[in-house]
Protein backbone atom coordinates (compact mmCIF):
# COMPACT_ATOMS: atom_id res chain seq x y z
CA UNK A 1 0.00 0.00 0.00
CA UNK A 2 1.11 3.55 -0.55
CA UNK A 3 2.40 5.28 2.54
CA UNK A 4 1.28 8.78 1.60
CA UNK A 5 -2.09 10.19 0.72
CA UNK A 6 -2.52 11.98 -2.60
CA UNK A 7 -1.72 15.61 -2.22
CA UNK A 8 -3.34 18.40 -4.14
CA UNK A 9 -6.58 18.64 -2.18
CA UNK A 10 -5.29 22.11 -1.29
CA UNK A 11 -6.97 24.93 0.57
CA UNK A 12 -8.70 26.61 -2.34
CA UNK A 13 -12.22 27.87 -1.71
CA UNK A 14 -13.53 26.31 -4.88
CA UNK A 15 -12.76 24.22 -7.92
CA UNK A 16 -11.68 20.60 -8.35
CA UNK A 17 -9.49 20.48 -5.23
CA UNK A 18 -12.19 21.86 -2.97
CA UNK A 19 -14.74 19.45 -4.42
CA UNK A 20 -12.54 16.48 -3.53
CA UNK A 21 -11.98 17.81 -0.02
CA UNK A 22 -15.72 18.35 0.39
CA UNK A 23 -16.60 14.72 -0.38
CA UNK A 24 -14.49 13.42 2.50
CA UNK A 25 -13.54 10.47 0.30
CA UNK A 26 -10.00 9.08 0.29
CA UNK A 27 -8.23 9.20 -3.09
CA UNK A 28 -6.10 6.31 -4.32
CA UNK A 29 -3.55 5.45 -6.99
CA UNK A 30 -3.92 4.46 -10.62
CA UNK A 31 -2.46 1.31 -12.12
CA UNK A 32 -0.12 3.66 -14.02
CA UNK A 33 1.26 5.11 -10.79
CA UNK A 34 1.71 1.62 -9.34
CA UNK A 35 3.51 0.42 -12.48
CA UNK A 36 5.78 3.48 -12.36
CA UNK A 37 6.68 2.82 -8.72
CA UNK A 38 7.31 -0.87 -9.38
CA UNK A 39 9.45 -0.28 -12.50
CA UNK A 40 11.45 2.44 -10.72
CA UNK A 41 12.21 0.10 -7.82
CA UNK A 42 13.08 -2.80 -10.11
CA UNK A 43 15.48 -0.77 -12.26
CA UNK A 44 17.11 0.71 -9.17
CA UNK A 45 17.75 -2.80 -7.86
CA UNK A 46 19.06 -3.91 -11.25
CA UNK A 47 21.68 -1.15 -11.22
CA UNK A 48 22.48 -0.96 -7.50
CA UNK A 49 21.65 -4.37 -6.11
CA UNK A 50 19.20 -2.90 -3.57
CA UNK A 51 15.45 -2.30 -3.76
CA UNK A 52 14.30 1.08 -2.43
CA UNK A 53 11.45 0.43 0.00
CA UNK A 54 9.39 2.50 0.07
CA UNK A 55 9.92 3.85 -3.43
CA UNK A 56 8.97 7.47 -4.11
CA UNK A 57 7.77 8.75 -7.47
CA UNK A 58 6.68 12.14 -8.82
CA UNK A 59 3.23 12.36 -10.39
CA UNK A 60 2.34 14.65 -13.33
CA UNK A 61 0.99 17.35 -11.00
CA UNK A 62 4.00 17.23 -8.69
CA UNK A 63 2.75 14.99 -5.88
CA UNK A 64 5.41 12.66 -4.48
CA UNK A 65 3.77 9.55 -2.98
CA UNK A 66 5.76 6.65 -1.56
CA UNK A 67 4.83 3.03 -2.19
CA UNK A 68 5.71 0.00 -0.10
CA UNK A 69 6.96 -2.98 -2.08
CA UNK A 70 5.06 -6.27 -1.87
CA UNK A 71 7.48 -8.14 -4.16
CA UNK A 72 11.28 -7.95 -4.50
CA UNK A 73 13.07 -10.40 -6.80
CA UNK A 74 16.62 -9.93 -8.14
CA UNK A 75 17.77 -12.56 -10.63
CA UNK A 76 21.29 -14.05 -10.32
CA UNK A 77 23.84 -11.89 -12.06
CA UNK A 78 21.35 -9.01 -12.11
CA UNK A 79 19.94 -10.11 -15.44
CA UNK A 80 16.47 -9.03 -14.36
CA UNK A 81 14.69 -7.50 -11.39
CA UNK A 82 11.02 -7.60 -10.41
CA UNK A 83 9.18 -5.34 -7.97
CA UNK A 84 5.50 -5.40 -7.08
CA UNK A 85 3.09 -2.85 -5.60
CA UNK A 86 -0.43 -3.49 -4.31
CA UNK A 87 -2.88 -1.01 -5.78
CA UNK A 88 -4.83 1.09 -3.28
CA UNK A 89 -7.83 2.71 -4.99
CA UNK A 90 -8.84 4.64 -1.87
CA UNK A 91 -12.60 4.93 -1.46
CA UNK A 92 -13.30 4.40 -5.16
CA UNK A 93 -15.18 1.17 -6.02
CA UNK A 94 -12.41 0.20 -8.46
CA UNK A 95 -12.25 -3.43 -9.60
CA UNK A 96 -8.45 -3.25 -9.50
CA UNK A 97 -8.31 -2.28 -5.82
CA UNK A 98 -5.93 -4.67 -4.07
CA UNK A 99 -4.43 -5.97 -7.31
CA UNK A 100 -0.70 -6.72 -7.32
CA UNK A 101 1.01 -4.77 -10.11
CA UNK A 102 4.46 -6.15 -11.01
CA UNK A 103 7.24 -4.71 -13.14
CA UNK A 104 10.12 -6.82 -14.44
CA UNK A 105 13.03 -4.87 -15.89
CA UNK A 106 15.75 -6.32 -18.12
CA UNK A 107 18.74 -4.49 -19.64
CA UNK A 108 18.78 -4.14 -23.45
CA UNK A 109 21.62 -3.18 -25.80
CA UNK A 110 22.60 0.49 -25.85
CA UNK A 111 20.32 2.61 -27.97
CA UNK A 112 17.26 0.39 -27.50
CA UNK A 113 15.42 2.87 -25.31
CA UNK A 114 12.52 1.73 -23.16
CA UNK A 115 10.52 -1.17 -24.63
CA UNK A 116 7.21 -2.10 -23.01
CA UNK A 117 5.87 -5.65 -22.83
CA UNK A 118 2.57 -7.04 -21.62
CA UNK A 119 3.12 -9.65 -18.95
CA UNK A 120 0.49 -11.97 -17.50
CA UNK A 121 -2.71 -10.11 -16.68
CA UNK A 122 -2.03 -7.07 -18.92
CA UNK A 123 -3.94 -6.88 -22.18
CA UNK A 124 -2.88 -6.36 -25.78
CA UNK A 125 -4.61 -4.01 -28.22
CA UNK A 126 -6.24 -5.97 -31.08
CA UNK A 127 -8.51 -3.34 -32.69
CA UNK A 128 -7.99 0.23 -33.95
CA UNK A 129 -9.57 3.26 -32.32
CA UNK A 130 -7.57 3.32 -29.09
CA UNK A 131 -4.64 5.64 -28.27
CA UNK A 132 -2.26 2.71 -28.91
CA UNK A 133 -1.44 0.82 -32.09
CA UNK A 134 -2.77 -2.66 -32.69
CA UNK A 135 -0.38 -5.20 -31.20
CA UNK A 136 0.86 -2.88 -28.46
CA UNK A 137 0.56 -3.75 -24.76
CA UNK A 138 -2.35 -1.95 -23.14
CA UNK A 139 -0.15 0.49 -21.26
CA UNK A 140 -1.54 3.95 -21.94
CA UNK A 141 0.57 6.93 -23.11
CA UNK A 142 0.76 8.84 -19.80
CA UNK A 143 1.90 5.83 -17.72
CA UNK A 144 4.47 5.07 -20.43
CA UNK A 145 5.80 8.61 -20.20
CA UNK A 146 5.89 8.47 -16.41
CA UNK A 147 7.90 5.27 -16.51
CA UNK A 148 10.32 6.58 -19.14
CA UNK A 149 11.00 9.70 -17.07
CA UNK A 150 11.58 7.80 -13.84
CA UNK A 151 13.77 5.17 -15.49
CA UNK A 152 15.87 7.95 -17.05
CA UNK A 153 16.33 9.47 -13.59
CA UNK A 154 17.44 6.11 -12.20
CA UNK A 155 19.90 5.66 -15.08
CA UNK A 156 21.36 9.10 -14.45
CA UNK A 157 21.61 8.52 -10.72
CA UNK A 158 23.46 5.20 -11.00
CA UNK A 159 25.12 5.44 -14.39
CA UNK A 160 26.46 8.98 -14.33
CA UNK A 161 25.94 11.89 -16.75
CA UNK A 162 24.68 10.89 -20.16
CA UNK A 163 23.46 7.48 -19.01
CA UNK A 164 20.27 6.31 -20.71
CA UNK A 165 17.66 3.74 -19.80
CA UNK A 166 17.90 0.95 -22.37
CA UNK A 167 15.57 -1.58 -20.85
CA UNK A 168 12.64 -3.87 -21.40
CA UNK A 169 9.80 -3.22 -18.95
CA UNK A 170 7.28 -6.01 -18.57
CA UNK A 171 4.18 -5.05 -16.60
CA UNK A 172 1.92 -7.74 -15.20
CA UNK A 173 -1.07 -7.85 -12.87
CA UNK A 174 -1.84 -10.87 -10.74
CA UNK A 175 -5.29 -12.26 -11.68
CA UNK A 176 -5.57 -9.53 -14.32
CA UNK A 177 -7.30 -11.82 -16.81
CA UNK A 178 -10.09 -12.54 -14.34
CA UNK A 179 -10.39 -8.91 -13.23
CA UNK A 180 -10.56 -7.72 -16.85
CA UNK A 181 -13.78 -9.65 -17.37
CA UNK A 182 -15.46 -7.00 -15.19
CA UNK A 183 -14.22 -4.17 -17.44
CA UNK A 184 -14.97 -3.02 -21.00
CA UNK A 185 -11.61 -4.31 -22.24
CA UNK A 186 -12.93 -7.41 -24.06
CA UNK A 187 -15.51 -5.33 -25.98
CA UNK A 188 -12.83 -2.78 -26.92
CA UNK A 189 -10.58 -5.49 -28.28
CA UNK A 190 -8.07 -5.37 -25.42
CA UNK A 191 -7.44 -9.04 -24.86
CA UNK A 192 -5.48 -10.94 -22.25
CA UNK A 193 -5.97 -8.70 -19.25
CA UNK A 194 -6.22 -5.19 -17.87
CA UNK A 195 -5.08 -1.81 -19.14
CA UNK A 196 -2.48 0.25 -17.29
CA UNK A 197 -4.22 3.60 -16.99
CA UNK A 198 -4.12 7.07 -15.47
CA UNK A 199 -3.43 10.66 -16.51
CA UNK A 200 -2.68 12.14 -13.07
CA UNK A 201 -1.64 9.04 -11.12
CA UNK A 202 -4.48 9.63 -8.68
CA UNK A 203 -7.80 7.80 -8.53
CA UNK A 204 -10.51 10.31 -7.66
CA UNK A 205 -13.24 8.46 -5.75
CA UNK A 206 -16.81 8.80 -6.96
CA UNK A 207 -19.59 8.21 -4.50
CA UNK A 208 -22.54 9.42 -6.57
CA UNK A 209 -24.29 11.25 -3.74
CA UNK A 210 -21.09 12.78 -2.35
CA UNK A 211 -19.82 13.89 -5.74
CA UNK A 212 -23.13 15.39 -6.82
CA UNK A 213 -23.24 17.28 -3.53
CA UNK A 214 -19.71 18.53 -4.20
CA UNK A 215 -20.81 19.79 -7.64
CA UNK A 216 -23.59 21.78 -6.01
CA UNK A 217 -21.18 23.28 -3.50
CA UNK A 218 -18.85 24.15 -6.38
CA UNK A 219 -21.63 26.08 -8.12
CA UNK A 220 -22.50 27.84 -4.87
CA UNK A 221 -18.89 28.90 -4.34
CA UNK A 222 -18.59 30.21 -7.90
CA UNK A 223 -21.79 32.23 -7.60
CA UNK A 224 -20.78 33.63 -4.20
CA UNK A 225 -17.48 34.75 -5.74
CA UNK A 226 -19.37 36.60 -8.46
CA UNK A 227 -18.30 34.27 -11.26
CA UNK A 228 -20.50 34.68 -14.31
CA UNK A 229 -18.80 31.94 -16.35
CA UNK A 230 -18.15 28.41 -15.04
CA UNK A 231 -16.88 25.25 -16.71
CA UNK A 232 -18.05 21.71 -16.10
CA UNK A 233 -15.18 19.36 -17.01
CA UNK A 234 -15.05 15.57 -17.18
CA UNK A 235 -11.47 15.35 -15.91
CA UNK A 236 -8.13 17.02 -15.42
CA UNK A 237 -7.22 17.13 -19.13
CA UNK A 238 -10.47 18.83 -20.12
CA UNK A 239 -10.04 21.21 -17.19
CA UNK A 240 -6.67 22.32 -18.57
CA UNK A 241 -8.24 22.94 -21.98
CA UNK A 242 -11.07 25.01 -20.49
CA UNK A 243 -8.61 27.13 -18.51
CA UNK A 244 -6.37 27.63 -21.55
CA UNK A 245 -9.25 28.71 -23.78
CA UNK A 246 -11.25 30.80 -21.31
CA UNK A 247 -8.72 31.82 -18.62
CA UNK A 248 -11.06 30.79 -15.82
CA UNK A 249 -9.99 30.95 -12.15
CA UNK A 250 -9.99 27.82 -10.02
CA UNK A 251 -13.24 28.60 -8.25
CA UNK A 252 -15.05 28.71 -11.62
CA UNK A 253 -14.12 25.10 -12.39
CA UNK A 254 -16.51 22.25 -11.66
CA UNK A 255 -15.24 18.69 -11.66
CA UNK A 256 -18.29 17.30 -13.42
CA UNK A 257 -16.88 13.80 -13.88
CA UNK A 258 -19.66 11.66 -15.33
CA UNK A 259 -22.46 13.68 -13.74
CA UNK A 260 -23.49 16.06 -16.52
CA UNK A 261 -27.09 15.95 -15.36
CA UNK A 262 -26.15 17.06 -11.85
CA UNK A 263 -24.40 20.15 -13.22
CA UNK A 264 -27.23 21.09 -15.59
CA UNK A 265 -30.05 20.51 -13.13
CA UNK A 266 -28.41 22.50 -10.34
CA UNK A 267 -27.45 25.38 -12.63
CA UNK A 268 -31.05 25.35 -13.90
CA UNK A 269 -32.10 26.28 -10.37
CA UNK A 270 -29.05 28.45 -9.62
CA UNK A 271 -28.13 30.07 -12.95
CA UNK A 272 -24.86 31.60 -14.08
CA UNK A 273 -24.55 33.62 -17.26
CA UNK A 274 -22.43 31.08 -19.12
CA UNK A 275 -21.61 27.40 -18.80
CA UNK A 276 -18.81 25.73 -20.75
CA UNK A 277 -18.97 21.95 -20.92
CA UNK A 278 -15.62 20.40 -21.81
CA UNK A 279 -14.82 16.73 -22.06
CA UNK A 280 -13.71 13.77 -24.10
CA UNK A 281 -15.41 13.25 -27.45
CA UNK A 282 -16.81 9.83 -26.51
CA UNK A 283 -18.29 11.02 -23.21
CA UNK A 284 -19.87 14.10 -24.76
CA UNK A 285 -21.31 11.99 -27.56
CA UNK A 286 -23.31 10.30 -24.81
CA UNK A 287 -24.60 13.68 -23.63
CA UNK A 288 -25.47 14.52 -27.23
CA UNK A 289 -27.48 11.27 -27.38
CA UNK A 290 -29.47 12.30 -24.30
CA UNK A 291 -27.57 10.55 -21.50
CA UNK A 292 -27.04 12.64 -18.36
CA UNK A 293 -24.91 10.03 -16.57
CA UNK A 294 -21.79 9.48 -18.65
CA UNK A 295 -20.28 6.59 -16.69
CA UNK A 296 -19.34 3.61 -18.83
CA UNK A 297 -21.35 1.28 -16.61
CA UNK A 298 -24.54 3.28 -17.12
CA UNK A 299 -24.32 4.59 -20.69
CA UNK A 300 -22.44 3.60 -23.82
CA UNK A 301 -21.30 5.37 -26.97
CA UNK A 302 -24.07 4.89 -29.54
CA UNK A 303 -22.28 4.44 -32.87
CA UNK A 304 -25.61 4.34 -34.69
CA UNK A 305 -26.34 7.81 -33.34
CA UNK A 306 -22.88 8.97 -34.44
CA UNK A 307 -23.55 7.53 -37.90
CA UNK A 308 -26.74 9.60 -38.14
CA UNK A 309 -24.86 12.74 -37.10
CA UNK A 310 -22.23 11.94 -39.72
CA UNK A 311 -24.96 11.72 -42.38
CA UNK A 312 -26.16 15.17 -41.35
CA UNK A 313 -22.60 16.37 -41.85
CA UNK A 314 -22.43 15.04 -45.39
CA UNK A 315 -21.21 11.47 -44.92
CA UNK A 316 -22.19 9.01 -47.62
CA UNK A 317 -23.72 5.66 -46.74
CA UNK A 318 -20.39 3.85 -46.89
CA UNK A 319 -18.84 6.18 -44.33
CA UNK A 320 -21.96 6.17 -42.16
CA UNK A 321 -21.88 2.38 -42.17
CA UNK A 322 -18.23 2.37 -41.17
CA UNK A 323 -18.98 4.77 -38.31
CA UNK A 324 -21.80 2.54 -37.10
CA UNK A 325 -19.41 -0.44 -37.04
CA UNK A 326 -16.43 1.43 -35.52
CA UNK A 327 -14.75 -0.12 -32.49
CA UNK A 328 -14.81 3.08 -30.42
CA UNK A 329 -16.04 6.65 -30.55
CA UNK A 330 -12.48 7.73 -31.27
CA UNK A 331 -12.32 5.41 -34.28
CA UNK A 332 -15.59 6.90 -35.57
CA UNK A 333 -14.17 10.39 -35.17
CA UNK A 334 -10.98 9.45 -37.02
CA UNK A 335 -12.97 8.04 -39.94
CA UNK A 336 -14.98 11.23 -40.25
CA UNK A 337 -11.97 13.51 -39.85
CA UNK A 338 -10.21 11.71 -42.70
CA UNK A 339 -13.29 12.21 -44.89
CA UNK A 340 -13.71 15.89 -43.99
CA UNK A 341 -16.93 15.31 -42.05
CA UNK A 342 -17.00 17.53 -38.90
CA UNK A 343 -18.30 14.89 -36.50
CA UNK A 344 -16.63 16.57 -33.51
CA UNK A 345 -18.44 19.85 -34.15
CA UNK A 346 -21.72 18.02 -34.72
CA UNK A 347 -21.40 16.19 -31.40
CA UNK A 348 -20.52 19.44 -29.62
CA UNK A 349 -23.49 21.30 -31.12
CA UNK A 350 -25.91 18.47 -30.35
CA UNK A 351 -24.59 18.16 -26.78
CA UNK A 352 -25.05 21.91 -26.36
CA UNK A 353 -28.65 21.75 -27.58
CA UNK A 354 -29.36 18.77 -25.35
CA UNK A 355 -27.94 20.74 -22.41
CA UNK A 356 -30.18 23.70 -23.21
CA UNK A 357 -33.18 21.37 -23.26
CA UNK A 358 -32.29 20.18 -19.74
CA UNK A 359 -31.85 23.81 -18.60
CA UNK A 360 -35.49 24.47 -19.65
CA UNK A 361 -35.10 28.13 -20.46
CA UNK A 362 -32.86 29.09 -17.54
CA UNK A 363 -30.88 32.25 -18.41
CA UNK A 364 -27.66 30.38 -19.17
CA UNK A 365 -25.64 30.40 -22.40
CA UNK A 366 -23.93 27.08 -23.11
CA UNK A 367 -20.91 26.22 -25.23
CA UNK A 368 -19.31 22.80 -25.63
CA UNK A 369 -15.72 21.70 -26.29
CA UNK A 370 -14.86 18.13 -27.30
CA UNK A 371 -11.28 16.92 -26.91
CA UNK A 372 -9.35 13.77 -27.71
CA UNK A 373 -7.23 11.80 -25.24
CA UNK A 374 -4.24 14.04 -25.87
CA UNK A 375 -6.24 17.17 -24.99
CA UNK A 376 -6.55 18.41 -28.58
CA UNK A 377 -9.81 20.17 -29.42
CA UNK A 378 -11.73 18.03 -31.94
CA UNK A 379 -15.10 19.78 -31.80
CA UNK A 380 -16.63 23.05 -30.61
CA UNK A 381 -20.06 24.61 -30.40
CA UNK A 382 -20.29 28.36 -29.82
CA UNK A 383 -22.37 29.76 -26.94
CA UNK A 384 -26.13 29.60 -27.35
CA UNK A 385 -28.71 30.81 -24.88
CA UNK A 386 -32.34 29.91 -24.26
CA UNK A 387 -33.60 32.44 -26.80
CA UNK A 388 -31.56 30.75 -29.52
CA UNK A 389 -32.30 27.14 -28.64
CA UNK A 390 -34.70 25.09 -30.69
CA UNK A 391 -37.53 23.43 -28.81
CA UNK A 392 -37.11 19.89 -27.55
CA UNK A 393 -34.27 17.43 -27.75
CA UNK A 394 -32.30 16.62 -30.90
CA UNK A 395 -33.90 14.07 -33.20
CA UNK A 396 -32.45 10.60 -32.88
Amino acid sequence: MAEAQPQGTGKAAGGRSAQLAHTGLRPGWTTGACATAASTAAYTALLSGEFPDPVTITLPKGQTPSFALAVEELAPGRTAATAGVVKDAGDDPDVTHGALVRATVRVLPAGSGVVFRAGPGVGTVTRPGLPLDVGEPAINPVPRQMMREHLAEVAGRHGGPGATADVEVEISVDHGVEIARSTWNPRLGILGGLSILGTTGIVVPYSCSAWIDSIRRGVDVARAAGRRHVAGCTGSTSEKVAVALHHLPEDALLDMGDFAGAVLKYIRRHPVERLTICGGFAKLSKLAAGHLDLHSARSQVDKGFLAELARRGGADEALAGAVAEANTGLAALQLCTAAGVPLGDLVAATARDESLAVLRGAPVAVDVICIDRAGMVVGRAEPRGPGDARQGSPQR
